[in-house]
């Protein structure tokens, strides 16, 4: 009998396929497994407004640790289990710094994603046009994100989409003395959290709540912005289109993300 009873999935290059959908096969094996008592949940960047359309495609995951950790929610409860959030000052100090880089920057909260709406339109100049249609359809946007930043006392969390990684590089040596996590993710963007604040510690604040020991873990994902939930778990998986140093970092790489890699982990390490 499987010693794992709580699976993290990152959502981008792991649980979804390269056009953001899901694979049947992989939802029969997620169920399979809640069947069995083994829950897979949600361990993504993404805030929770962009969960919702997947959450009504597998029923069984009824958990997320989502904005990279700093909200961790029950969507049958629809109440949040923890939040941890950045300061508005920090939120200044980012707007200004991707404003110079002529970047996007993006704002997540609980209850909403926001971007700057003459940006939203041209998503591929940032490397993020996969997303457009999501963001086109499920973003708030607003004229100046300047302005936009003053609203807020503290934010879970905000990224910067970057024209080019060089960009992305010197950004975060402009803002690295903050008190934030970072995390390059796919393209050139920039992932901030409060200090402290990641995937793993997220996961953390789930298993806790939920009575599960760290051991009984399974992390699965592909990126950078993964690494600290890989480093915690019980058992690391990557995919098949990690990178290198992803792969090299966990116990285990299955199919890439095209391929069902997460249903062929789930079957061989859980089921």
């Amino acid at each position: 009998m499987t010693k794992y009873r709580l699976i993290a999935l990152d959502m981008d290059g792991t649980l979804l396929r390269s056009d953001k959908s899901l694979d049947p096969a992989t939802i029969r094996d997620i169920e399979e497994a809640a069947g069995k008592g083994i829950q897979a949940v949600y361990g993504t960047g993404r805030a929770m407004i962009e969960l919702l359309s997947y959450v009504r495609q597998i029923p069984s995951m009824r958990y997320a640790v989502c904005l990279s950790g700093a909200l961790v929610y029950d969507f049958k409860e629809q109440k949040s289990i923890f939040c941890r959030e950045l300061s508005g000052l920090c939120i200044g100090e980012i707007v200004k710094t991707a404003q110079k880089y002529d970047a996007m920057a993006h704002f997540l909260t609980e209850k909403e994603s926001v971007v700057r709406i003459d940006q939203v339109s041209h998503m591929a100049d940032f490397h993020m046009g996969v997303y457009q249609p999501m963001f086109l359809e499920l973003t708030r946007k607003v004229e100046d994100m300047a302005a936009e930043a003053l609203r807020y006392d503290s934010i879970p969390k905000v990224n910067v989409y970057f024209r080019s990684v060089q960009d992305r590089a010197q950004a975060y040596e402009a803002l690295k003395h903050l008190p934030l996590s970072f995390a390059f993710a796919e393209g050139a963007s920039l992932e901030m959290n409060a200090a402290g604040v990641t995937k793993a510690s997220g996961l953390h604040a789930l298993a806790s709540h939920l009575g599960i020991a760290m051991t009984e873990t399974v992390g699965i994902g592909d990126a950078d912005n993964d690494r600290a939930m890989l480093e915690a778990a019980g058992l690391s998986v990557a995919m098949g289109n990690a990178a290198e140093d992803i792969k090299a970092l966990c116990d285990v790489v299955t199919a890439d993300n095209d391929h069902n890699g997460v249903g062929e982990a789930i079957r061989r390490y859980c089921l």
